[in-house]
């Protein structure tokens, strides 16, 4: 009865020392997996290190299990130092009590506990398993309640890993979609390709056009069903997205020439008269990166201003009004 009520017969003094009791700090992990993990789903083992409350004397950090109010801070925890940072300037300042470490008690030096020295806590080992489900996301997190470090009169906080998804060598992902690169022959885009891809959970999957299908150059097929398991629903799948990537040659033969186009359709255009040939300018095209060609442009440009800044500074008017 006394114990719910309080020590002084209240019905309030066993809220009072819950209110006092606060709350660990969380702790978090970052936890890298490959793509085959959140494709397949796995589980692994981490050994941690944490604070645990001493099991020999329970956390007091005394034999008898007796404190005393500390006599630098009055049992508070926290001290106020004056400090001066300008002339005739003083500022107060609160920090935790070098002499309790914050906590309000001593323990008589004969009186500690052998185990944790009166430090109250010990280190320990913890292996946890960790479940990383099929279809988790990048940043995703994975919570395990309760079992980061301990503390005295503190509720735990939490142990925390975030899901870091590491890079893959062929396929990509967005969302609960793969996306892989493949580059093709000029002659497989016109007449038909095939090839195996080895997925993610080392299925072999065969890849073929339909007959006389036409692979245009970067250009998107998509596979149901084949991409990302759906986190929590693990038997429906994202999609398959294959870029095709076009390989032309680099040159032809004449004799190569003529075949292509004794098989390939005529041009729709009316062929140009060797008249209407004479009457034109010949030009020469070479070869340019187009980012890099605008990348120039753009710094050329910039230079431009500047130096039409430096020979007018201040914007100063550069044309000047004719007389009147």
């Amino acid at each position: 009865f006394s114990s719910f009520f309080g020590s002084g017969g209240h019905p309030f003094g066993s809220h009072s020392r819950q209110r006092r009791q606060r709350r660990g700090e969380d702790v978090v992990h970052p936890l890298k997996v490959s793509l085959e993990d959140v494709y397949l789903g796995t589980t692994k083992k981490l050994s941690l290190s944490r604070k645990a409350l001493c099991s020999k004397c329970n956390g007091k950090g005394s034999k008898s299990g007796a404190s005393m109010k500390c006599g630098g801070c009055q049992g508070s925890g926290m001290k106020i130092s004056i400090r001066q940072f300008g002339p005739g300037m003083m500022q107060q300042v609160q920090h935790a009590c070098n002499d309790c470490k914050g906590t309000g008690e001593t323990i008589n030096d004969r009186d500690r506990c052998p185990q944790c020295k009166g430090e109250k806590v010990v280190s320990e080992k913890k292996v946890l398993e960790v479940n990383v489900e099929k279809g988790m996301q990048h940043n995703q997190k994975i919570t395990f309640s309760g079992q980061a470090d301990e503390a005295p009169d503190t509720v735990t906080g939490d142990i925390v890993f975030v899901i870091q998804q590491k890079e893959h060598p062929k396929f990509k992902r967005k969302g609960e979609d793969l996306f892989v690169e493949h580059t093709i022959s000029l002659t497989e885009a016109l007449c038909g390709f095939q090839f195996v891809l080895t997925h993610l959970d080392k299925r072999q999957l065969l890849i073929k056009s339909k007959p006389g299908e036409v692979v245009k150059p970067d250009s998107y097929k998509a596979i149901s069903d084949e991409g990302m398991p759906i986190y929590q629903r693990p038997f429906m799948k994202g999609k398959l997205y294959i870029h095709f990537t076009v390989e032309f040659p680099e040159s032809l033969s004449p004799d190569q020439t003529k075949a292509i186009e004794a098989v390939l359709p005529k041009p729709t255009k009316a062929a140009i008269s060797d008249m209407e040939i004479d009457d034109c300018e010949e030009t020469t095209l070479h070869d340019v990166n187009i980012e890099d060609e605008m990348k120039r442009k753009a710094q050329a440009q910039r230079e431009a201003y500047d130096d039409d800044e430096e020979d007018h500074p201040g914007g100063a008017q550069r044309v000047q009004c004719a007389q009147q």
